[in-house]
């Protein structure tokens, strides 16, 4: 397990918890120490009580040796530079796992092809963990259910065993594109539904735009190959209601702070996490306009995120938009 931020913590205990042996990699040492020596994360999911059988270490080296799995849950922008540095010591034939969620800036690919490329491996070797997944309640053991996605069915259903436990159900899937797109997207809707909160608009609101937003998802979707009923699953809409709703969401809680009138820069300043959703928008633009699709939401979200727009002066914008069927 490459990554020991919250969901990488949580997902590393879940595979524990399924009976696997898991290695956890942090990037800091003195992380690890505490992980290994403490069984918590204090940082990321404090006050969660890991298993003793997790070990823990900031040794990329030990933490890959004679892994069947590998599981990615490094931020998605710097998915590149760390498997780059990582790639000599993947084990061949592994079957390489994406936790992560994004779009990757410049090129404009999804986090299975940059594990593909920068790895090495065919994609039928890279499988998707996606879905409703908020770290802390998984983390608590509250039922949850995932989609495991991977072109290789046999990979797939062995992925799946072994992440499944008495509170979290894993589903297979074959659509990593729609799988991955409904992962990356739906962090930026919940962008979206948290400025709208943060101007003080209520459940309406909310509801149009995670119903627009899925909409634009499917369609970008529809483009690239991915199949329509993903994005009425769990990892479509199940991830986006989650991702929309919910206070553990950092993107929605971000989206919150520049509704309020914050700036890109005072919340970052003021936050420990990534919100994911602030990056990939501008990747994921790329892409829809590259194939003729329109996505007036991730649009808007890009002005207000990169271009210095006003979120209430989008929001007009939007709501003049041509009507049309839905």
């Amino acid at each position: 397990m490459l990554g020991a931020g919250s969901w990488g913590t949580a997902f590393a205990r879940v595979m524990v918890h399924a009976g696997c042996s898991v290695t956890l990699w942090a990037r800091r040492p003195e992380l690890a120490d505490v992980i290994d020596k403490q069984h918590e994360n204090p940082e990321y999911l404090p006050g969660i009580q890991l298993p003793s059988a997790l070990q823990a270490t900031s040794d990329p080296e030990q933490a890959l040796f004679d892994a069947d799995v590998v599981v990615l849950a490094v931020p998605s922008q710097t998915a590149r530079q760390n498997l780059s540095g990582w790639v000599r010591l993947l084990p061949p034939e592994a079957t390489l796992v994406s936790l992560m969620k994004g779009i990757e800036l410049g090129t404009a690919k999804r986090m299975s092809e940059v594990i593909s490329e920068v790895g090495g491996v065919p994609l039928s070797h890279v499988a998707v963990v996606t879905g409703p997944n908020l770290a802390r309640e998984i983390a608590e053991e509250q039922p949850a259910a995932t989609v495991v996605a991977c072109s290789d069915h046999d990979r797939a259903v062995a992925l799946q065993e072994s992440c499944q436990t008495p509170y979290l159900r894993p589903y297979t899937n074959t659509d990593v594109v729609g799988c991955e797109l409904g992962g990356t997207v739906k962090n930026i809707i919940a962008l979206a539904c948290g400025m709208a909160e943060g101007m003080g608009f209520g459940d309406n609101t909310r509801a149009s735009i995670m119903t627009r937003g899925l909409a634009e998802t499917a369609r970008l979707g529809l483009v690239l190959g991915a199949e329509p009923s993903t994005f009425a699953g769990l990892a479509g809409l199940g991830d986006l209601v989650a991702t929309c709703s919910s206070r553990l969401s950092r993107n929605r809680t971000f989206g919150e702070r520049l509704g309020r009138g914050e700036t890109l820069e005072q919340v970052l300043r003021a936050t420990n996490q990534i919100a994911e959703g602030v990056k990939s928008c501008r990747s994921v633009l790329d892409l829809a306009q590259a194939h003729g699709v329109d996505m007036p939401i991730t649009e808007a979200v890009v002005g207000i995120c990169h271009n210095g727009e006003r979120a209430p002066d989008v929001l007009r914008r939007v709501m003049r938009r041509e009507p049309k069927p839905e």
